[in-house]
């Protein structure tokens, strides 16, 4: 019913939508270059209601082109291995060096992979880069099968087998905790594919520390209210009807209601950009909001598996964390250099439950450790942005490069 009344609810908004893009069309030029403000204000109105609204739709990564030395190199993204829920998705850019294999592992968690653009960028400057391009779940068949904890994990070793030996991980945000299960679980195997590095960003390995207001909503209840209350089944006609999902448009309601007033503030900061002609300004914001209202839904058991695991038991800190029935003894990681980074404002994942991931690798030399926490950003701040390429980036990359 949840997910019935959301589609219900933004096909009636659909029309209006339409008018504005249809007033715009027609009226839009002649309002742009005309001096009277008023009517320069109803432009800016209309352009914000065209814009409204969610899509299920994954966006472009638009990555054309990258800076590689002084020469400016073609991207192209070749999808190197499927699985019906994820594309392991290499930029391959046209240069004939080698440069280091990184497979960038991107959340799940109501967005697309997408959402790391910035991060992608960057490294491909000096990196060979893959990215795990995750489906949305409502687009997947029932036929497929479950995509749980132990998939997540189970896909990033197929994806580091798939990239061959030498290769390395970053990881952003929640799949930190899958990441250095599945190092882990490849340390304990002696596999040969196992990371070089692995750096960990703003992830939750250990969220009982500087609990966050997302941790104590998981905190303050049991594991049957989520799946009572934010779990629905995908509706005809869509491919993955019958699925019982987490749809993405509860996750960015989460996250909207977090920072209401920033967001309410981004969008009449946009107003009066447009309003003023201030092309660039307005198109920063729109950009942000496109990908941002771009959702993507999770399967049902990985998000509780994810819950319960992660951000209700804390498995993996307290050693009791399990992959396909296995104990995942992180204490086996010897060969894999380990990076973590954590941002200084960040009210996702805070100071403290990223770095938590060096007690749990006792047996890794202290050389091949190291710790990074970024001043004055928040969460997106450590993976995108201009603190990101200038401060962030250069200590990741100095980590890959050590680690050859």
């Amino acid at each position: 019913m949840m997910y019935r009344a959301f589609e219900f609810q933004s096909r009636l908004f659909e029309p209006v939508r339409d008018a504005a893009r249809m007033a715009l069309a027609a009226f839009g030029p002649a309002l742009e270059s005309s001096e009277a403000r008023l009517g320069r204000e109803i432009m800016a109105t209309w352009s914000l209601v065209a814009n409204a609204g969610l899509t299920h739709t994954r966006p472009d990564y638009g990555i054309a082109s990258v800076m590689v030395g002084n020469r400016e190199a073609e991207v192209t993204e070749v999808p190197v291995h499927r699985t019906p829920f994820g594309t392991l998705l290499n930029f391959r850019k046209d240069v004939a060096i080698n440069q280091p294999k990184v497979l960038l592992v991107a959340p799940l968690s109501g967005h697309f992979a997408t959402l790391l653009r910035n991060t992608a960028k960057t490294l491909l400057q000096d990196h060979d880069v893959f990215i795990t391009d995750w489906h949305n779940a409502r687009d997947v068949p029932w036929t497929a099968g479950p995509f749980g904890f132990d998939e997540y994990v189970e896909h990033l070793i197929d994806f580091l087998h798939v990239m061959g030996t030498d290769s390395h991980v970053v990881a952003v945000c929640q799949p930190c905790v899958q990441a250095l299960a599945a190092a882990a679980v490849m340390a304990q195997a002696e596999d040969p594919s196992q990371p070089r590095s692995l750096t960990l960003m703003a992830g939750p390995v250990d969220v009982r520390i500087n609990p966050t207001k997302v941790n104590e909503l998981a905190f303050n209840h049991p594991y049957e209210w989520f799946e009572k209350n934010l779990i629905s089944t995908v509706p005809l006609p869509h491919a993955g009807a019958g699925r019982r999902v987490y749809p993405g448009f509860l996750q960015l309601t989460a996250f909207l209601a977090m920072n209401r007033d920033r967001h309410i503030r981004a969008h009449l900061d946009m107003h009066g950009h447009i309003a003023r002609g201030e092309t660039e300004k307005a198109e920063a914001i729109r950009t942000f909001y496109e990908e941002y209202f771009a959702v993507l839904d999770l399967t049902a058991e990985f998000y509780l598996e994810t819950i319960d695991k992660v951000f209700q038991r804390a498995l993996l800190p307290k050693g009791e964390l399990t992959y396909k029935g296995r104990p995942v003894d992180p204490s086996a990681i010897r060969r894999t250099a380990m990076l973590t980074v954590e941002g200084e404002r960040d009210d996702i994942c805070s100071i403290g439950q990223t770095v938590a991931a060096h007690d749990l690798v006792p047996k890794l030399k202290p050389f091949r450790k190291r710790h990074h926490m970024q001043a004055g950003v928040g969460h997106y701040g450590v993976f995108s942005g201009r603190r990101w390429e200038g401060q962030v980036y250069p200590i990741v990359r100095n980590m890959i490069l050590a680690s050859e």
